[in-house]
């Protein structure tokens, strides 16, 4: 009986170290893959035709072997790089590369290391773009050479699965001589734009002084005008006035001459005589047409005043 329980012991210990065993096995295999992250599984040295991930995957332990992939975006610099511009200038060019793995599987099986790869590639990429155009141009236009950098990496990164999202030049470095000719170029063109500034305001401070006094004097005439025109209208009036005054008096006398008669009339030429006979009288000299007017005058006062002859006859 001591045997027969010294082999179930020996069995159920085994049996225990061959569980525990697998478990260890088991949970050696479990992994762990974040939302940005992939696994791509070789078995025995061939890969699986699709990459892990993301959460909990199993890796069969001593057979499979994982290579994690971050899909998230990220950078990496070009160091400076001595390029010759198409005028033959030295300049000196930091870039910074900003990228995305887009086919897990394609970054890693066929290419080795594809940042270094990419480094390569936008090294002798930079040279070629800045080697075709002027060192004005390279100052001056450096979204045409992220555009063109950005189009020549993506050709070539993308058959390994990565797309480079964005090329930006951080530095552009010219070489002394040419910095020191630009600071006195951009002084003289700040002196010959203070100049033409300067010139700009006299001439429109001297535009605005000739129109102020345009309109002044344009003020002054239509001033000397209205009141012209106000005195040749008071004129007017005046003598609108003094015509309708004139043919007032005219007509007051006219009506007081049809009231009159013969003996009244002879009354006032005898008085006249009278005075005319006086040594201290003035001397009136009355011409002949004056008679004919009261001749006139008497003539109306007999038209005007039948009854009155009638009466005396």
């Amino acid at each position: 009986m001591l045997p027969l329980q010294m082999d179930m012991s020996s069995v159920i210990t085994t049996l225990i170290v061959v569980i525990v065993f697998i478990l260890i096995v088991l949970f050696s295999g479990l992994r762990v893959l974040r939302e940005y992250e992939r696994g791509v599984i070789f078995r025995l040295g061939r890969v699986l035709p699709k990459e892990k991930g993301p959460g909990i995957i199993f890796v069969i332990p001593f057979i499979d072997r994982m290579v994690k992939v971050d899909l998230r975006e990220d950078y990496f610099d070009v160091p400076h790089q001595r390029c010759i511009s198409k005028d033959n200038a030295p300049v000196d060019i930091d870039v910074i590369i900003y990228h995305k793995v887009v086919s897990p599987l394609d970054s890693v099986i066929r290419v080795a290391n594809w940042r270094l790869a990419a480094v390569g590639i936008a090294q002798t990429t930079l040279r070629s773009v800045v080697g075709d155009i002027n060192l004005d141009q390279i100052l001056a236009e450096r979204e045409h050479i992220n555009t063109v950098l950005q189009e020549k990496l993506d050709e070539v990164t993308g058959r390994w699965g990565v797309k480079i999202t964005g090329v930006e030049i951080r530095e552009i470095l010219p070489p002394t001589a040419v910095l020191d000719a630009m600071i006195r170029q951009m002084e003289a063109e700040r002196v010959r734009r203070a100049i033409v500034t300067e010139a700009n305001g006299k001439r429109e401070s001297a535009i605005l002084i000739a129109e102020g006094e345009k309109q002044a004097m344009i003020t002054k005439a239509e001033a000397k005008r209205k009141a012209l025109s106000i005195r040749a209208e008071g004129r007017k009036q005046a003598t609108i006035l003094r015509a309708e005054g004139y043919a007032q008096a005219l007509e007051r006398i006219t009506s007081v001459a049809k009231t009159v008669d013969e003996k009244t009339m002879a009354l006032q030429y005898l008085e006249t005589l009278n005075r005319i006979g006086d040594k201290n009288a003035r001397k009136y000299v009355i011409p002949s047409e004056a008679l004919e007017v009261l001749k006139q005058i008497g003539g109306a006062v007999k038209i005007a005043n039948p009854g009155s002859m009638e009466r005396k006859k």
